[in-house]
């Protein structure tokens, strides 16, 4: 059985989700972000309870095939942001139809209905969040930040930033992490 789990943005989620698995005494076979695959069916009443609980740490379980899917896109992204690498340098709509194995104008228009913004903004978002990380642990350079991020120069990515933020990556750097925002609001 699966269960389809919203907010799951990072490892601390599956983490804290796994342990309120644990603590139920249900086993689990897999738990990844969005998405717990247990062992054996629950009954309607012990999946009610485990809602209850998931909403207590911010998370709770999506019933309906559009907001499984929202929360797949959602998924897919930070992963496509926060797991870069040589091999996965395609763009992003491109990725996304390989992973879901859907048209993109249906993706996009979907996510747009219901989140209120295009995917692409999503996208921009996350990115930024991720670059605010890199600039905070002070490890690359900037224009190592804008390899890394696929970004096609530091002024593109200098530029981006400034609009999403309202600051410099430079400006930024001197504030830190105060000026982080959580995956979750993103």
């Amino acid at each position: 059985m699966k269960v389809n789990i919203k907010n799951m943005v990072c490892n601390r989620c599956i983490m804290v989700v796994s342990q309120i698995f644990k603590d139920a005494g249900i086993p689990t076979e897999n738990v990844q972000l969005g998405t717990v695959t247990l062992k054996n069916d629950l009954q309607p009443e012990v999946l009610e309870k485990i809602d209850t609980r998931l909403k207590t740490v911010g998370f709770e379980i999506i019933n309906d095939a559009k907001s499984r899917l929202i929360e797949k896109i959602k998924a897919i992204s930070i992963e496509y942001v926060y797991q870069r690498n040589e091999e996965n340098k395609l763009n992003f709509s491109d990725y996304l139809v390989a992973q879901l194995n859907l048209d993109y104008p249906y993706l996009s228009s979907l996510f747009s209905s219901v989140e209120g913004t295009t995917i692409e903004k999503h996208l921009i978002h996350l990115k930024i969040e991720r670059v605010k990380e890199l600039l905070v642990y002070d490890e690359k350079t900037l224009s190592e930040i804008a390899w890394e991020m696929g970004y096609s120069s530091v002024a593109h990515l200098s530029g981006q930033f400034k609009k999403v933020t309202g600051f410099t990556p430079s400006y930024f750097k001197k504030l830190g992490e105060q000026k982080r925002t959580s995956l979750n609001d993103v």
